[in-house]
C-alpha cells in the first residue's frame, strides 16, 4: 500500500517539476481556471450551508449598531459555562492534577493505549495553536480594539471545561483493535454511549454525521487552508529575497506546496505513533519561537505591561470607539476565542482517545490544559504585543497576520521573519493532526474495513495540499469552516445528554485520589 502511495506522490512531484521549469505557465493557468470554475459550480450550495452554520442573531435592537452574535458561538460558548458551573469549576480545581500527569508522574508503559499523555496533549494542541492565535487576535483588536483580549480569554477558560467532557467520554468510550491500534473520539461515545440509553438510531446518526463532517473539515480547515496560508508566506519571502516580481518564486506557491506534501507523506505513514513523535518535537518548539519573540517584545516593553492590561480591561467595559460598545467588543472577543481553541468540537478527544491510561478522567484532565495555552497563554501574548507596539492603533492601515507581522517588525527590523518560520510549523502541525482527525473519521464511517479507502483518501490528502497551495477555491474553503464549527451540533448534543455520567467519573476519580488510591506509578512500582 505505501509503496503505490509513494509512487503516486512521486509521479505528482516528477509532473509538477516539468511544469516548474515553465515561466508561469499552463499548470498555473490552469489551476487559475478550473479555481474559478469550482468556485462558481458550488458557491450556490456552501454558501447557503455557511449562513446557516454562521448565522447571526441580530443585537443592533439591544445596542445601536451592534454586530449579530452568530448562533454557533452561542451555542459554544452556553455548554461551555454550562459544563463549567455543572463540574464545580473543574477546570480550575484541576488543572494542578492536570500537570501533574502531563509531566508522566503517572504514566504506566503497560497501560493500554497508544501514546502518552504529552504526546496525546501535543497533538491536539497542534492542531488548535495555529493561524488562530496569530491572525485571529489581531482581526478581534483591529476591530474591537484591545477590549476584545479579555473576552477571548474568559471564552477560553469556559471552553477548558468543554475539552474535559468530550475527551472524558472519548476515551472512556474508545476501542483498541488486535494490533493496538485504537480508534476514538466522538464518532464513538455518541453511537456507543447513546445506544447505551436506548437511543441507538439518534446516537449512530449523530456519529454519522460528525464523522462526514469532520472529513470535510479536515480537508479543508486543516489541509487546503493551512497550506494556503503558509506556503502563500514562504513564496512571497522566498520570491523578496531572490529578485521580487521577477523571481522564480512569484506566485508560485504551490512549489512549496509540493515540498509541503512531501514532508507530510513521511510522517502520515506512521499513522498516531508516527504523529505524535512529529508533533511532541515540533509543537514546543514551535510554540517556544514564537513565545520568545513575543516575550522579547513584551520584556522590552516591561513598564508599559500595567497600561497595556489597564487599555484591555477598559475597552472590555467601556466598548469605547467600537462599533456597538461594549456588546460589540464582546461579541468579537467570543467569537474569535471560540473559533481559535475548538472547545466543543469534538476534534481533540480523537487524538487522546489513543492515550496510554486506563483512567477516562486522566485524559479529560490533560484536555483541561489546550485552552489555556491556545487562548489564555498564546493569544494573550499576541494581543500584549500588538497593543505594547502601538500596533493596534494602525488597523486602518491593516489587519489579521500582517499587523501581527508589522508588530514584529516595528522591534526588530526584520522580526517578521520569525513569523515566516513560526506560521509554516503552527500550519504543518494542524495539517498532520486533521490528517488523523479524517482517518478516524473514515475508519468509523467504513467499519473498519477501509485499506483501500485509506490510501485513497491518503493521495487526495496530500494531493489537496498541493491544489490549495495554488489555489483560491473561496467557496470550498468557507464551506470547510462551516463543517468544522458545524461539528460542534452533533458532538455537545451527546456529551449534554452524558453529563451525568461525565460528572459521576469524576467524582469516583476525585475519590481515590483523595484516598491514595491513585498513585504514581514509580511510588506503585516500588510498593
Amino acid at each position: 500500500m505505501y509503496k503505490r502511495l509513494l509512487g503516486a506522490i512521486a509521479t505528482v512531484l516528477l509532473l509538477s517539476s516539468n511544469a516548474m521549469a515553465a515561466e508561469k505557465s499552463s499548470f498555473q493557468q490552469f489551476l487559475d481556471d478550473f479555481s474559478t470554475m469550482v468556485n462558481d459550480a458550488i458557491s450556490p450550495f456552501t454558501q447557503a450551508f455557511s449562513d446557516f452554520v454562521f448565522y447571526s442573531i441580530p443585537m443592533d435592537w439591544l445596542v445601536e449598531d451592534a454586530p449579530g452574535l452568530p448562533v454557533i458561538v452561542v451555542w459554544l460558548l452556553s455548554f461551555a459555562i454550562f459544563f463549567t458551573i455543572y463540574m464545580r469549576f473543574i477546570n480550575i480545581r484541576g488543572f494542578k492534577q492536570a500537570i501533574r500527569i502531563v509531566k508522566g508522574t503517572y504514566d504506566d508503559p503497560d497501560d493500554p493505549g497508544e501514546v502518552t499523555h504529552f504526546q496525546a496533549l501535543t497533538a491536539a494542541l497542534s492542531a488548535t495553536v495555529g493561524l488562530g492565535n496569530i491572525a485571529g487576535v489581531a482581526i478581534a483588536i483591529s476591530v474591537g480594539g484591545p477590549g476584545a483580549t479579555f473576552w477571548m480569554i474568559l471564552a477560553g477558560l469556559f471552553g477548558m471545561t468543554s475539552k474535559f467532557a468530550e475527551v472524558t467520554l472519548g476515551h472512556k468510550y474508545r476501542d483498541i483493535d488486535e494490533h493496538g491500534v485504537v480508534s476514538g473520539g466522538p464518532m464513538k461515545y455518541l453511537s456507543k454511549g447513546l445506544s447505551a440509553r436506548g437511543w441507538p438510531t439518534l446516537g449512530k446518526g449523530l456519529a454519522g454525521v460528525f464523522a462526514v463532517i469532520c472529513i470535510l473539515g479536515a480537508f479543508g480547515a486543516g489541509n487546503m487552508f493551512q497550506a494556503n496560508q503558509a506556503t502563500t508566506q514562504l513564496a512571497a519571502i522566498a520570491a523578496e529575497m531572490t529578485g521580487g516580481a521577477d523571481s522564480f518564486f512569484a506566485g508560485k506557491a504551490w512549489v512549496f506546496g509540493l515540498i509541503y506534501a512531501g514532508l507530510l507523506s513521511f510522517v502520515i505513514v506512521g499513522g498516531i505513533r508516527g504523529i505524535t513523535h512529529v508533533t511532541e518535537f515540533l509543537v514546543p518548539i514551535m510554540a517556544a519561537i514564537y513565545v520568545v519573540a513575543a516575550l522579547a517584545i513584551i520584556g522590552s516593553h516591561v513598564t508599559e505591561i500595567p497600561a497595556a492590561f489597564g487599555l484591555i480591561f477598559h475597552g472590555a467595559f467601556t466598548g469605547e470607539g467600537v462599533t456597538g460598545g461594549v456588546l460589540g467588543v464582546l461579541i468579537l472577543g467570543l467569537r474569535r476565542a471560540t473559533f481559535s481553541n475548538e472547545a466543543g468540537l469534538g476534534t481533540a478527544s480523537i487524538a487522546h482517545a489513543a492515550a496510554k491510561t486506563k483512567e477516562p478522567v486522566a485524559e479529560g484532565l490533560v484536555a483541561v490544559i489546550e485552552p489555556f495555552v491556545d487562548t489564555v497563554v498564546i493569544c494573550t501574548m499576541t494581543a500584549l504585543v500588538i497593543i505594547l507596539t502601538g500596533a493596534y492603533q494602525w488597523t486602518d492601515q491593516t489587519e489579521g497576520i500582517t499587523l501581527t507581522s508589522m508588530a514584529f517588525d516595528s522591534f526588530f527590523e526584520g522580526f517578521r521573519y520569525v513569523l515566516t518560520i513560526a506560521v509554516p510549523l503552527f500550519a504543518f502541525s494542524t495539517t498532520i493532526t486533521y490528517y488523523y482527525y479524517g482517518e478516524r473519521a473514515l475508519d468509523y464511517l467504513t467499519k473498519g474495513g477501509h485499506a483501500h479507502a485509506t490510501t485513497i483518501y491518503k493521495v487526495s490528502y496530500l494531493a489537496a495540499i498541493i491544489v490549495g497551495s495554488a489555489m483560491q477555491l473561496t467557496a470550498v474553503m468557507d464551506f470547510a469552516d462551516a463543517a468544522l464549527l458545524a461539528l460542534g451540533f452533533p458532538n455537545l448534543i451527546g456529551v449534554f445528554i452524558m453529563r451525568k455520567e461525565v460528572k459521576a467519573l469524576l467524582d469516583d476519580y476525585l475519590a481515590r485520589l483523595k484516598a491514595g488510591k491513585i498513585k504514581p506509578y514509580i511510588e506503585k512500582s516500588t510498593s
